[in-house]
């Protein structure tokens, strides 16, 4: 007599096969997920400079001269000061007395006129497209270079600065 095995079902090395399969492809999308993700926000922080560089830019037609802070566009020129998405602080800027960027340039736009400023974002990605047409200027708000942030304060050599001026 033969003995047959009338349970159907999959063997422990069958579902631990499966299982090992699905986590490798799992890894494999969050790993793609997150790189979109970082594109994503890349793409919102340089959208969200060149709708504040329209702002300074209407800012300046009506009143002969740049803000001293990018607080005073709201509402007029722009409906909300864009933040950050990952980090929800507002962008680096800084207003200027002459085109030279740094200390003892800064405008006080009571008492003196601001005719340049400078704003950035920092970017998550090194390869984005921005990075090759911006400004890469060392201010003493900002700290243009594509290899740092634009903290002046804290270097990350992880974050990429996008920096504009007029």
């Amino acid at each position: 007599m033969q003995y047959r095995n009338t349970k159907k079902g999959f063997t422990l090395i069958e579902l631990l096969v499966v299982i090992a399969i699905i986590g490798i492809l799992s890894s494999v999308v969050l790993a793609s997920l997150n790189s979109a993700r970082e594109k994503s926000r890349d793409a919102k922080r340089v959208s969200d400079i060149k709708q504040l560089q329209l702002a300074l830019e209407l800012y300046f037609d009506a009143n002969g001269e740049y803000p001293d802070a990018t607080s005073k566009l709201a509402p007029t020129f722009i409906p909300q000061i864009p933040t950050d998405p990952l980090a929800s602080a507002a962008y680096p800027y800084n207003s200027y007395t002459s085109k030279t960027i740094g200390a003892g340039a800064d405008c006080d736009e009571a008492s003196e006129t601001c005719i340049f400023y400078h704003i950035g974002a920092n970017l998550e990605q090194s390869t984005h497209t921005a990075l090759g047409a911006d400004l890469d200027t060392i201010g003493d708000v900002l700290d243009g270079d594509d290899a740092d942030s634009c903290d002046t304060v804290a270097t990350d050599t992880t974050r990429f600065c996008y920096d504009v001026t007029p």
